[in-house]
């Protein structure tokens, strides 16, 4: 299918953008209260926004918790070396490299012809050092040099599912591989009641890492929704306290849960193996009406 257009305001120039891509049908939508940004969707379900004159602006939920882990993760405006498993629109690339400049970062995006509309419809500051291959997320961490990055940031998403090998002990022995001394893993996690998959994820992030804490919704934390947590895990104290001042004062609050208290919301669940590893749940239609 090729690309076409579709007006999206009266006497306007601006349109939408829909492409076939190998994750399904792409549409890139104009916001119509910011002049140059875009929500990308795929097959009807919102992946990503960006505002091409603002790349600091984070307009969904859980990239504005993704944000502040990567605020926290050096001193202010410190360059960093990042890894995203995950591209979407690159929004949180262009989100580091716009607060960090001089990061260098490496995009892992299966998806090389979403990748290709991006880079086309929404093209990168060429001050960015940002580099994208389109493999596998686990193939494309294991390019990654031993002791290289300071941040990985998980978020990768089939059909709105995370796939099963990127769920396991296995695969965070290799974030750790890749990650130096004090380094930070963050991961996008989506579930609803039961909770059985986020429990899950907690409990192998804990047989891997000293220290963690998870960011998400009180109603998601309570069961009562399918949505998205935030989970951050290093070997070193995390800023919890700064975590949690930020998450409670963004314009969807999010609550933090760490320590003891994560402990016992983990209920028992036990680390997830590349044997035993399943796909998340997939989310229920009323989540994208």
């Amino acid at each position: 299918m090729g690309k076409t257009r579709n007006p999206r305001r009266s006497g306007a120039a601006v349109a939408s953008v829909v492409e076939t891509v190998d994750g399904g049908l792409a549409e890139l939508i104009p916001d119509r209260d910011r002049a140059r940004a875009w929500t990308l969707l795929i097959d009807g379900a919102p992946q990503s926004h960006v505002d091409l004159d603002d790349p600091a602006y984070l307009s969904f939920e859980y990239q504005r918790r993704l944000g502040h882990v990567i605020d926290l993760v050096a001193p202010p405006g410190r360059p960093v070396q990042a890894v995203h498993l995950g591209g979407g629109a690159l929004t949180l690339a262009r989100y580091v490299a716009a607060t960090r400049p001089r990061s260098t970062q490496q995009v892992v995006e299966r998806d090389a012809p979403l990748v290709q509309l991006v880079r086309r419809e929404l093209p990168l500051d060429r001050n960015a050092r940002v580099r994208v291959r389109s493999v596998d997320a686990r193939e494309g961490l294991a390019k990654v040099p031993d002791g290289w990055a300071d941040l990985v940031i998980a978020d990768v998403f089939s059909g709105a599912r995370t796939p099963a090998h990127l769920t396991s002990t296995e695969f965070l022995d290799d974030v750790r591989r890749a990650l130096r001394p004090g380094g930070w893993y963050a991961a996008n996690l989506a579930d609803g009641p039961p909770l059985a998959h986020l429990r899950g994820q907690i409990a192998t992030a804990a047989a891997r890492f000293a220290e963690l804490a998870l960011v998400a919704d009180p109603t998601v934390l309570r069961g009562r929704r399918f949505g998205n947590a935030v989970l951050v895990a290093a070997d070193q104290p995390l800023p919890v306290a700064e975590l949690t001042r930020r998450a409670a004062s963004d314009p969807h609050p999010g609550r933090v849960e760490h320590g003891r208290s994560l402990t016992d919301f983990t209920g028992g669940a036990v680390p997830v193996t590349d044997a035993a590893a399943v796909a998340s749940p997939a989310p229920p239609a009323s989540v994208f009406r």
